[in-house]
């Protein structure tokens, strides 16, 4: 199922909406983490069309998100150069995921620094076999190819790394489908779970390093890490490179680990 066909319900203008495709998005009783931030992301762009690129987002996940969903949008602060959107969906008539956009026209640099190359980056993915083949949710399965991203007979302490790219290119802006892939991963934190148990996503936040990348094949290479875990939460870092080992993104997520 093409995120279009999800997307499509999303004009723009606030009020109720019917996510009438919703079913392949579907993570357990909510949709897929990635799909819901695009749903918020895409409210954002189609209520104001002359946004400058997304630099930065902030996203909380309230509650389970289904097909029958009311979207809020507005203006916090407009600047020269930088502007400020909340977005926000309900669902059974209470916030169920607000998101705070920085989009941000580029400038010229007054400093340059570029992202610090991954040490031990993979072969490609055309060299990895694949991961997830019948495992995992089925927004997974439905939409996305996923290979390995590390040796899957090493120790990588609780950091998971794959190759992931969807399975339709489904003619996305490249930010869209950063939105949309940044949150596929399980958290790290599943390698040092003690017994088997849910997990759930709290909160997203990330920059955006390049807003106009184009990976070869569509594929990114998607990396969770848990930087701490205790008392039932995970503190994980989120990243991702492109093909040719550039980051895109840089992200932070608090996960619930239950169990």
């Amino acid at each position: 199922m093409t995120i279009a066909s999800l997307l499509e319900p999303v004009t723009g203008q606030p009020g109720p909406a019917r996510l009438a495709n919703a079913g392949d998005w579907m993570q357990g009783r909510t949709l897929y983490g990635g799909a819901s931030a695009l749903v918020a992301y895409t409210m954002a762009q189609r209520a104001f069309p002359d946004l400058p690129p997304l630099r930065a987002a902030q996203v909380g996940f309230v509650a389970p998100i289904g097909d029958e969903i009311e979207l809020h949008a507005e203006i916090v602060r407009q600047g020269r150069n930088v502007t400020q959107v909340r977005s926000e969906i309900h669902s059974g008539g209470k916030v169920a995921l607000t998101a705070f956009w920085l989009f941000a026209a580029e400038r010229d640099a007054n400093a340059k620094r570029p992202a610090e190359k991954l040490a031990d980056w993979p072969d490609g993915p055309g060299e990895n076999p694949q991961a997830m083949q019948g495992q995992g949710p089925a927004f997974i399965q439905n939409n996305f190819e996923i290979r390995f991203g590390q040796d899957k007979d090493a120790d990588h302490g609780a950091t998971i790394r794959r190759w992931a790219r969807l399975t339709e290119d489904h003619d996305l802006d490249p930010v869209s489908k950063l939105v949309l892939m940044g949150d596929v991963m399980p958290p790290g934190a599943m390698r040092i779970m003690q017994r088997m148990g849910p997990i759930s996503s709290i909160n997203w936040s990330f920059n955006v390093l390049d807003p106009q990348t184009r990976s070869d094949g569509g594929w990114y290479l998607a990396e969770n890490a848990s930087q701490y875990a205790d008392s039932g939460y995970s503190s994980e870092r989120l990243r991702m490179w492109d093909s040719e080992g550039r980051q895109v993104i840089e992200g932070l997520q608090c996960v619930a680990v239950f169990g």
